[in-house]
């Protein structure tokens, strides 16, 4: 987006701002974050913080919606979730000029860009097992997480491999030879791997609506405490996949020597809030971490999403660090394994 077309949106949004919201805006900035929506930070005149999300066309509306209610339904619960505004109909997203819109409350804080401390997993824990327990009355979203990593054959993973790197191939990308090593890693993972991951996992798993992102992106921090938890996707997922993926966040595992012990204090923390979630399934974090990020993509390749270079910078880091994230993991099983059975029946540790 040029300057001509940003300074546009901007006056695009204060216009709706003021007809659907009656706030008027005396600051306006651009956020650089999300695919789905253009964000803009704003600060009123009468001093509130605010972000402001304006949907692209190819946005989901019913999909953002459903995430809206869960998200003031998780609020209602005085969870650390920011309020987002209804406009003049009470509407959560509201229909203007054509596009999409959504006002949100500024969280203290912000998104962390290093590795977890031992007390942010586990206040993450804590959040996470409130929440869980909380939309375990939510209703059924319509949408639904995949699941690949527990159902689909290792053959249509193999073959993701070949397709991202002839895309890396096409788009020219800075380090193609080092993208071939990881491809081939990969394979070679999902061939010797998959199904024994697979057969040591609980025959069913408890699925219930979720955030179904609750990763460090979606999480506003300040001094090791959870003040805001944001962008619900709104889904029916499994809520040991989403510990799971939180637990083990690819930053922590691959920078921080505390990665152990961060997964067991948000573990724990989590059991003792939800202990409705069966133990079993959450000393099964580790292989269900493993497995999701095997048969995950995202950051092989960045050109096709149109990412700022910040952005962009960040994602290809990200796949670095699940690469490596991946290689941890499977080298240090049997110690999770042993570790994490000490999660004690009722939550805490033996």
């Amino acid at each position: 987006m040029d300057m001509n077309d940003a300074t546009r949106g901007a006056a695009l949004m204060a216009d709706v701002l003021w007809d659907r919201y009656g706030l008027a805006a005396a600051v306006i900035e651009p956020v650089q974050m999300g695919t789905d929506t253009i964000n803009r930070w704003v600060l009123t005149e009468d001093g509130l913080r605010l972000f402001v999300k304006e949907y692209r066309s190819t946005a989901d509306v019913d999909a953002a919606r459903t995430a809206w209610d869960m998200s003031e339904y998780c609020r209602a619960a005085q969870l650390p979730v920011p309020r987002v505004w209804p406009d003049m109909d009470g509407d959560l997203i509201a229909l203007a000029e054509g596009s999409a819109w959504a006002v949100v409350d500024e969280a203290p804080g912000g998104v962390t860009a290093s590795a977890m401390t031992v007390a942010l997993a586990e206040h993450i824990g804590v959040v996470m097992g409130r929440m869980h327990r909380v939309l375990g009355g939510y209703p059924m979203p319509k949408q639904v997480q995949h699941a690949r990593w527990r159902i689909a054959a290792v053959e249509d993973a193999v073959a993701k491999c070949d397709s991202f790197l002839a895309t890396a191939l096409r788009q020219g990308h800075d380090e193609v030879e080092q993208l071939r090593l990881d491809l081939g890693q990969r394979r070679q993972d999902l061939y010797e791997h998959v199904h024994r991951l697979r057969q040591l996992l609980p025959d069913r798993l408890v699925e219930q609506a979720l955030h179904a992102d609750l990763t460090r992106t979606n999480l506003i921090v300040l001094d090791d405490a959870v003040t805001g938890v944001i962008d619900f996707r709104g889904r029916c997922a499994m809520p040991a996949w989403e510990l799971a993926r939180a637990a083990f966040d690819p930053r922590t595992v691959a920078t921080s020597p505390e990665w152990i012990a961060c997964a067991l204090a948000m573990a724990g923390a989590y059991h003792a809030e939800n202990p409705r979630l069966p133990l079993l399934e959450v000393r099964a974090c580790a292989r269900i971490a493993v497995l999701y990020m095997l048969f995950s993509f995202y950051g092989a390749t960045t050109a096709e999403y149109g990412l700022p270079e910040e952005a962009e910078t960040d994602l290809q880091r990200h796949w670095r660090e699940r690469q490596t994230t991946i290689r941890l993991l499977l080298d240090h099983l049997e110690d999770l394994d042993e570790a994490f059975s000490g999660l004690a029946a009722g939550g805490g540790r033996s």
